[in-house]
């Protein structure tokens, strides 16, 4: 068995796409999930200091608990809880990149930008 960390919007249009794209390109079995509206906002302005210490606690019971290798954060279309453009959703991804591996700098991190058509990009 192997877990991976999806942290992702509530959005439950990009929630299957996000689990197939990781099961299937990743050799994962199994994803935890922590959702938030914007995530990658949140962890990339640290401003809502609950909600940060929430997805890391959530994160860290994830990999101490199910033994995760990956965690993946996203942005994507259209989002309710983060409505801006795809450039600053990206640099908010790559700055919540950053931020992760400071907290689990033994695991790989990567970001996914969900587009338009609902397919994955690696960022």
């Amino acid at each position: 068995m192997t877990f991976c960390t999806s942290i992702h919007c509530i959005d439950g249009r990009i929630q299957e796409p996000i689990i197939k794209y990781l099961k299937e390109n990743y050799n994962i079995t199994y994803v935890d999930t922590i959702t938030e509206p914007g995530p990658c906002k949140i962890l990339a302005k640290g401003e809502d200091k609950i909600s940060v210490n929430s997805i890391l606690k959530r994160t860290r019971i994830s990999i101490n608990r199910h033994g995760s290798k990956l965690i993946a954060i996203s942005g994507h279309y259209d989002c309710a809880g983060n409505p801006c453009d795809e450039e600053i959703q990206k640099k908010q991804i790559r700055k919540a990149i950053k931020y992760l591996k400071i907290n689990y700098p033994e695991i790989k991190i990567i970001g996914l930008w969900v587009d338009n058509e609902w397919k994955i990009n690696n960022i």
